[in-house]
């Protein structure tokens, strides 16, 4: 099977869990441009993108391990 886009980050430190959790969980998965980004640090421009790949097998089970990562927090929730 071939590899599908799971997420796109700018973010080195949600880039560390995202890549945990899926090394965790024996998910394999591809960064493009991972060292690329860091070449330029500053602004998030467009070609500093990360874009994380995974095989399409394990596409569903990645996926629903981060929707906890997008769900907001008590605190978060306490602000609003």
């Amino acid at each position: 099977m071939g590899m599908v886009k799971l997420r796109e980050s700018h973010d080195e430190g949600e880039l560390a869990i995202i890549k945990s959790l899926l090394d965790a969980n024996d998910i394999v998965y591809f960064v493009q441009n991972e060292h690329f980004g860091s070449l330029y640090p500053g602004a998030a421009l467009q070609f500093n993108t990360r874009v994380l790949m995974v095989d399409e097998s394990d596409a569903l089970k990645a996926e629903i391990l981060l929707r906890e990562l997008d769900r907001p927090t008590l605190e978060e929730n306490d602000q609003r």
